[in-house]
């Protein structure tokens, strides 16, 4: 009777797991389908909105049942925060899921997700009081860390972390590592090519920005000027500053529109 109660404490337990997995990659695709659809308009009609997630929930706010879809969506990715939170306690799918590695990350993701569920939360509790832009807190959090004992490095490091991070981020969607996270025998081969479509243009859009805002906060510490660096619009915009010009900040929203519909292919394929 023990084990039974055991048994079907997991099984409750994974269901639920679930649940918050899906939604909060879901609310995940959203966020990133918007995003790139803001930089879209920013490249051929010179939009002044936020390309981030300000604008993002600034652009849901204005529809027709924005508040509850607001609010819809902070409970996604309180899901998505839960969801990893159980893996770094848990262990995640996979044979590999127990490994301290694996933990860690799992742990670094929900704190991460929590941030963001916390501010879409905090917007959606305010109408859009979530607390100024992207690129605005990125260049307050960066002065207050340069005003520290050693900030200077530690800003530095930040930034060759998350270039780091984002140049992992790109190559892993190259070499189409999420294969081994999906249940690829229910997809049809047209639905797998899809599926890497999405994932490898969408996964080095996406590492592409990550490493570019690594790159903007390792010169705001090489330089001590917190102006330097950039949140997620400021960067997108930077693109469109680079040699290749609009073209290159078309590909880039693109890839992130493609790694929100790429979110909404895992929540429904994803092991978990």
């Amino acid at each position: 009777m023990a084990t039974l109660g055991v048994g079907r404490g997991r099984a409750a337990r994974g269901s639920v797991t679930e649940g918050a997995a899906r939604a909060g990659l879901t609310a995940r695709g959203v966020i990133y389908l918007l995003v790139g659809a803001l930089a879209l308009q920013i490249t051929f009609g010179g939009s002044s909105e936020q390309a981030d997630r300000q604008g993002a929930l600034a652009e849901i706010a204005e529809k027709p049942l924005g508040s509850v879809m607001l609010w819809a969506l902070g409970i996604g990715l309180v899901g998505m925060a839960l969801w990893r939170l159980s893996e770094a306690v848990f262990g995640a799918a996979g044979p590999d899921g127990r490994k301290w590695t694996k933990r860690l990350a799992s742990a670094a993701r929900f704190v991460f997700y929590a941030f963001v569920a916390y501010s879409v939360l905090t917007f959606a509790a305010g109408e859009g009081s979530g607390g100024g832009s992207g690129d605005e807190q990125s260049r307050d959090v960066t002065a207050r860390a340069l005003d520290l004992p050693g900030g200077q490095w530690l800003v530095g490091a930040a930034g060759v972390g998350v270039i780091c991070a984002g140049v992992w981020i790109g190559v892993r969607a190259v070499m189409r590592s999420y294969h081994k996270h999906l249940r690829l025998g229910e997809m049809s081969p047209r639905t797998r090519r899809l599926v890497d479509v999405t994932g490898v243009g969408g996964g080095a859009a996406r590492g592409l920005v990550f490493a570019t805002v690594g790159v903007f906060a390792f010169r705001a510490a090489i330089a001590y000027e917190p102006d330097q660096a950039k949140g997620l619009d400021d960067t997108l915009r930077s693109f469109a500053e680079a040699p290749a010009g609009p073209a290159l900040l078309a590909c880039v929203a693109a890839g992130l529109v493609l790694f929100g519909l790429f979110s909404f292919a895992m929540a429904r394929w994803r092991k978990v």
